[in-house]
């Protein structure tokens, strides 16, 4: 349910209790159960700028690595037929995300605020016509916050939870496969509750954390590039000396091979969705930039080779988890380092998912685009609660509902087709907003060659392989469309809107952003 803005509701001026201070209660409300805040606490409430340039990178390269490189680097080999241009295509995927995310700090520099596509688009498109411009910004959002990051992040946290039993795969193994699969689903369940209590609870503690798994999961990334380096040392180029023998270069197979490995790049937006707190985002929103994209594409260019180096191109493009066959097959007793290393990948890119996805939801929410209450930020912890427990919410949904994993197939479909539109919003504010504020200016060509991209990924596969998975994500697109003439721009509220707002205030002791209590 989605409510119009909040101030037409008089909502954030709701007052709350507090030591030796007056209250205004809510209509027909007790004062007694309202929440309390100490003195020394009444200071403006909102999100704070708690990410400095380290912090911003490791979340950049938390949110990039995540199981891909460790899982599925086979998609890209099986779709490219051959060594040589599998390694092209996993550059290629690394420059056109270098661009994507350029014309991202252009575009954050213009709107600095969070929530990147969602505030770009609004920006852009929302004065241009009265029903069609916040039209891109709510569907955007409703797709994000609601389909496809809540069912990415169970899909990720499944993945650990499936990483986390490996060690253990012996004995499991006397379980039936409905047994197994319940107790993979009960630690997928207790690791999204993990990390749902600490994006609850303090940034801080989510910086720390997200710190520590991204040092970690380079580490394991650099024992496998290392074993890969020993090998090329000792003459073992056999399986890379066959160059782009048995290439397959039809489009339908360089758009899929595309779709692999950009997915395993997915992320490098991830900074720009939460602007609002990161420390001198004029300078360390592109300088995090600059530093991931060329480090996580040098790891996955070294990573593929290491692969390349023991293992067939028959062995990679039959392995589920290509990373745990080269450790089987290099590191002996030793093994049990690749499932770890990719179980504390996995809880750290879906920490980070959850992290950035509920910013999305909350600044939705002030602009009216999600319910008002998934706007609103805790008076202590000065995170937003709300946010982050429906993101808590949703993923767990996907858990429990079982095969979830044919849900993610269109997910480079959906977010190719937001990226494009980000490059147009660019080329609009480059007309509309020419006297803006502008930290860096990114070469015009650039967009203009990520919409080219977005338009042969989207365009390239429906038409030469119109499966239904391409057309759901269009029919979620449609739903996004069809809620928005009443919740938007009709502004339909229902009545017990007020009452459920009211009790997310007291259950969570929320307020609304930007409030001062006094």
């Amino acid at each position: 349910m989605v409510a119009a803005t909040p101030s037409e509701f008089g909502l954030h001026n709701r007052e709350v209790k507090l030591p030796g201070g007056s209250v205004e209660p809510f209509p027909g409300q007790s004062t007694e159960s309202l929440p309390t805040r100490s003195t020394e606490m009444l200071n403006k409430v909102e999100l704070k700028r708690e990410l400095g340039l380290f912090s911003a990178v490791n979340l950049n390269v938390g949110c990039m690595i995540g199981s891909g490189i460790f899982i599925s680097p086979s998609i890209a080999l099986e779709r490219a037929g051959s060594v040589g241009l599998c390694l092209v295509i996993w550059a290629v995927c690394g420059a056109i995300s270098l661009m994507g995310a350029l014309t991202f700090v252009e575009l954050s520099s213009v709107v600095p605020r969070s929530g990147a596509e969602y505030s770009y688009f609004l920006e852009a498109f929302g004065s241009l016509h009265k029903f069609w411009g916040p039209l891109p910004s709510f569907v955007c959002a409703f797709i994000n916050v609601c389909i496809l990051n809540p069912t990415s992040t169970a899909v990720i946290i499944l993945t650990f939870s499936e990483y986390v039993c490996h060690p253990f795969a012996h004995q499991m193994s006397g379980m039936t496969p409905e047994s197994q699969d319940m107790v993979k689903k009960m630690i997928a369940i207790v690791g999204l509750g993990l990390m749902t209590v600490i994006n609850f609870m303090s940034v801080k503690l989510y910086v720390r954390m997200q710190n520590i798994f991204s040092v970690c999961k380079l580490v394991v990334c650099g024992i496998v590039i290392l074993t890969g380096v020993v090998l090329l040392c000792t003459g073992e180029t056999e399986n890379l000396s066959k160059g782009s023998e048995g290439s397959a270069a039809s489009p339908e197979n360089l758009a899929l091979a595309f779709y692999g490995c950009l997915w395993s790049y997915g992320g490098w937006s991830t900074i720009t969705v939460i602007t609002e707190e990161v420390k001198k985002p004029e300078v360390n929103v592109l300088r995090s930039i600059v530093i991931t994209l060329p480090l996580v594409t040098a790891v996955y260019l070294m990573m593929n080779v290491a692969y390349m180096t023991i293992l067939t191109i028959p062995e990679m493009v039959t392995a589920s988890a290509v990373a745990v066959v080269f450790g089987d097959r290099m590191l002996g007793v030793m093994n049990f380092i690749i499932p770890v290393g990719v179980a504390i990948s996995t809880f750290g890119c879906a920490l980070n998912n959850q992290f950035a996805t509920a910013r999305l939801c909350y600044v939705a929410g002030r602009e009216g685009h999600m319910v008002e209450a998934f706007s609103y930020i805790h008076m202590r912890r000065l995170t937003p609660a709300p946010a982050v427990l429906l993101q808590g919410l949703l993923a767990f949904l996907f858990i429990i509902s079982g095969d979830i994993k044919s849900l993610i197939d269109f997910c480079s479909f959906l977010v190719w087709i937001f990226y494009g539109f980000a490059m147009v919003a660019l080329m609009v504010m480059r007309k509309t907003k020419k006297d803006a504020s502008r930290h860096y200016k990114v070469p015009v060509f650039i967009p203009v060659l990520v919409i080219l991209v977005a338009l042969f990924l989207c365009l390239v596969p429906i038409i030469t392989d119109p499966t239904p998975k391409y057309f759901l994500a269009l029919l979620f697109i449609g739903l996004g469309m069809i809620l928005y003439v009443p919740l938007v721009y009709h502004k339909f509220r229902p009545k017990w809107m007020n009452e459920f707002t009211y009790f997310i205030q007291v259950l969570l002791e929320v307020v609304p952003p930007e409030n001062e209590l006094e």
